[in-house]
């Protein structure tokens, strides 16, 4: 009972002193002013120069003096970029059982940052155009300028922005080999055939160029560069990476792009970005044109020797490519 009343004394004492001060109430602190971010201005124009530099040395199939000569202009354009290269080289089975030869091209912006993102496309052209609506096409390779040229476009100008204005967050780009070379179709369907594709993504997702490598997340491009292109939700993305869809859509609204980035779902892919799902557990969406008028479902000139450069509308590539940008800077 003491040790109580001793208690109340005190508040007592204590409250009638706060009364007797009658201090001024404390003015409110004043609310930080928000950090304004300034995103880098993509140049479609640039962007579409990196494109036609693909298509310029031909289709880029395995084994051909074309892919090779394309290989090296990568490796050259980091390196004077100040990335940090890594040319992975690999040799995969194709369809037929054929031994392929294959390199990766990772190219690492502040490597030392430990928040990261994985901005990926693949470089390699289709060594058939097996869509083509003229038989006599169907063994042709294609230019691939839509179909792989247009993603590795669009990154090339990313890195070239980063480059001069640097984010707050490392990037690693990774132009996949190898993912074109899927089983023909118009060839009997052989056993395992869908994994004869994406073979540069499946090496890289289990043996990447870094033990241990992580990505807070990844962004694959493929099929960005035609004419009002729309990209929907791709299924295995919002499977492995819903919040990341919704990072990007949002972003691409906010760029005012949402007429290119439509609010609905598309069909499932199995492209890049399953495998770095599966294999290399990192959550990675795929921006992809989907078309309901084809029958594809794909670019109208999809695995078709149409597949060229007079079809790449910059105003795509730019679309695309500041929806990244914004994603990146706003990190």
């Amino acid at each position: 009972m003491i040790k109580f009343k001793y208690i109340s004394f005190v508040l007592v004492f204590t409250f009638a002193f706060a009364a007797c001060n009658n201090p001024e109430p404390q003015s409110p602190k004043p609310t930080p002013t928000p950090v304004l971010v300034k995103v880098p201005d993509f140049n479609a124009d640039s962007a579409f120069s990196f494109v036609k530099a693909q298509t310029d040395f031909g289709p880029r199939v395995p084994g051909t003096q074309a892919h090779s000569a394309c290989a090296t202009y990568f490796n050259q354009y980091f390196l004077r970029l100040g990335f940090e290269v890594n040319m992975q080289p690999f040799k995969a089975r194709n369809y037929k059982g054929k031994i392929l030869d294959g390199v990766n091209v990772i190219a690492s912006f502040n490597p030392t940052q430990q928040k990261r993102i994985l901005l990926c496309s693949h470089w390699d052209s289709r060594p058939f155009a097996d869509h083509d609506p003229d038989v006599k096409n169907y063994y042709k390779p294609i230019d691939g300028a839509n179909d792989g040229a247009s993603g590795v476009g669009v990154l090339m100008e990313v890195a070239r922005q980063l480059q001069m204005q640097s984010p707050s967050v490392g990037i690693d780009i990774v132009l996949f080999d190898l993912e074109d070379f899927g089983q023909h179709d118009k060839e009997a369907s052989m056993p395992q055939s869908e994994m004869s594709w994406a073979l540069g993504s499946q090496y890289w997702g289990a043996n990447p160029h870094l033990p241990g490598y992580r990505a807070q997340y990844g962004i694959l491009l493929d099929m960005v560069g035609a004419k009002d292109a729309k990209f929907a939700h791709e299924y295995y993305s919002m499977q492995f990476a819903p919040a990341i869809v919704a990072k990007v859509w949002k972003a691409a609204q906010n760029a005012g792009y949402s007429n290119y980035f439509v609010d609905e779902e598309g069909g499932g892919v199995l492209d890049d970005h399953v495998f770095v799902n599966r294999l290399a557990h990192i959550p990675t969406i795929d921006i992809i044109q989907f078309d309901k008028t084809t029958q594809s479902k794909f670019y109208t000139h999809w695995h078709t020797v149409e597949d060229n450069i007079q079809n790449i509308d910059p105003q795509t590539l730019k679309a695309v490519g500041q929806t990244v940008l914004e994603v990146i800077y706003r990190e």
